[in-house]
């Protein structure tokens, strides 16, 4: 584990706040505490940092709005919710905001260090992936988290691009659903592969100014993205 990596931990209880930054800086992990939304927000907004930790019951900000807003301004910054929020419909707007993982209290010190040590392995070798990919009228930079058409380039999230990455990777050929969930999150889980769909849904939309690009399910086995040969 690299000691250098920064964590910004949003969190209105500062008991558990306090035990959280204690536990993390004691696992190697430069942390900073911002005890609600609108100061972490701030907080994002002056310094960089490697993964957020988000609780979701806040006064004013809350965690899912704190979330939107970080995929907008740094779709690159993973990040995770740690929350008593436990109902599904909670977990799957969660992941929906782009979460690499949902985390509900109360919950296991050692399986959070874990958690945190998956995301940050997952990275990808950047010098082997392609410098960019063409699909159809779409040039696609994953190391930038750029899609552009034209004379419009968008930046996309974190999970967008390697979703997109692994569909360019399988062009033309099916990507089997399950073994994409694990690449990208790490694990199989019924609520990854629900947010694994909400990408999917994401990216048909931004891929839909050009007729001749698509991404077509295969019932029950994965995804094609369909491009011109």
């Amino acid at each position: 584990m690299n000691p250098e990596k920064k964590i910004l931990l949003v969190e209105d209880d500062l008991n558990l706040g306090f035990l959280l930054v204690e536990l993390l800086e004691e696992a190697g992990y430069r942390t900073r505490l911002c005890k609600d939304g609108e100061s972490g927000l701030q907080e994002l907004n002056r310094n960089r940092y490697d993964l957020c930790i988000l609780d979701v019951m806040m006064p004013g900000l809350n965690g899912f709005g704190l979330a939107e807003k970080l995929r907008e301004s740094s779709p690159d910054i993973p990040f995770l919710f740690l929350t008593a929020k436990s109902r599904k419909e909670d977990k799957l707007r969660g992941y929906a905001c782009g979460a690499e993982d949902y985390v509900t209290k109360p919950f296991d010190e050692d399986e959070l260090l874990c958690k945190l040590e998956v995301i940050f392995r997952r990275k990808p070798e950047e010098s082997k992936i392609p410098e960019s990919f063409k699909i159809g009228s779409f040039h696609f930079n994953p190391h930038l988290q750029e899609l552009s058409f034209g004379d419009h380039t968008r930046r996309i999230t974190e999970k967008e691009t390697e979703i997109l990455k692994l569909l360019c990777l399988n062009k033309n050929r099916i990507l089997r659903r399950e073994d994409a969930v694990e690449q990208v999150y790490g694990r199989k889980d019924y609520f990854l592969g629900r947010s694994f769909d909400v990408f999917i849904s994401r990216l048909r939309k931004l891929l839909a100014e050009d007729p001749d690009v698509s991404i077509e399910n295969v019932f029950r086995v994965g995804f094609i993205l369909k491009t011109p040969s």
